[in-house]
């Protein structure tokens, strides 16, 4: 869906499909340094709540969500400022999808609409990704389901541990040494 929205909200979209999956969940100094030259103002405002605005159609919705939670993952990489601004991507994201944002942006798109949830270290948000992702099918949904069991086996995402200052159980510690999931 193409609504009028603000040039800076589809510079942001523009940016992140323009990257594609290859970028988005790799790990690329240069991908991050990019995406913090050209957003980190944006970000800043969006996580003052500056930006609240961009709720009001579905594709700035999406690119809202982008900056408070793909921005940080990427540009504040292995820092506890890469989950600042979780609890309010979550609520931000409950609101798009209240609104049936989700629904009217390109179906490829709308996992980033329920990614606050898969970030989050609740096991109810956890089951709502899963939930709003069975619509998305695979990759998707395995991918929500896999954090939803990490989630419940752990209560938390063991990676974090050491980036939160966390102590790292045995199970973790094991967990990882064998080639789990490190975000």
């Amino acid at each position: 869906m193409t609504l009028d929205i603000s040039a800076d909200a589809r510079s942001v979209l523009d940016f992140w499909k323009e990257a594609g999956p290859d970028k988005w969940f790799a790990k690329s100094d240069a991908f991050d340094d990019l995406f913090r030259s050209r957003f980190l103002a944006l970000h800043e405002k969006a996580a003052r709540g500056e930006l609240r605005h961009w709720l009001d159609m579905p594709d700035s919705a999406l690119a809202l969500l982008l900056l408070l939670d793909q921005f940080p993952r990427n540009c504040f990489r292995n820092t506890t400022r890469m989950y600042a601004t979780d609890p309010l991507a979550r609520e931000m994201a409950a609101e798009a999808i209240t609104r049936g944002h989700d629904r009217l942006i390109p179906q490829e798109m709308a996992h980033f609409m329920y990614l606050p949830y898969g970030h989050s270290e609740s096991l109810a948000d956890q089951a709502r990704c899963v939930a709003l992702s069975e619509r998305l099918g695979e990759p998707n949904l395995g991918h929500a389901r896999h954090h939803h069991d990490l989630v419940k086996r752990f209560g938390r995402f063991p990676h974090r541990n050491p980036i939160l200052g966390r102590a790292m159980t045995a199970e973790e510690q094991a967990y990882l040494d064998e080639g789990g999931y490190k975000g």
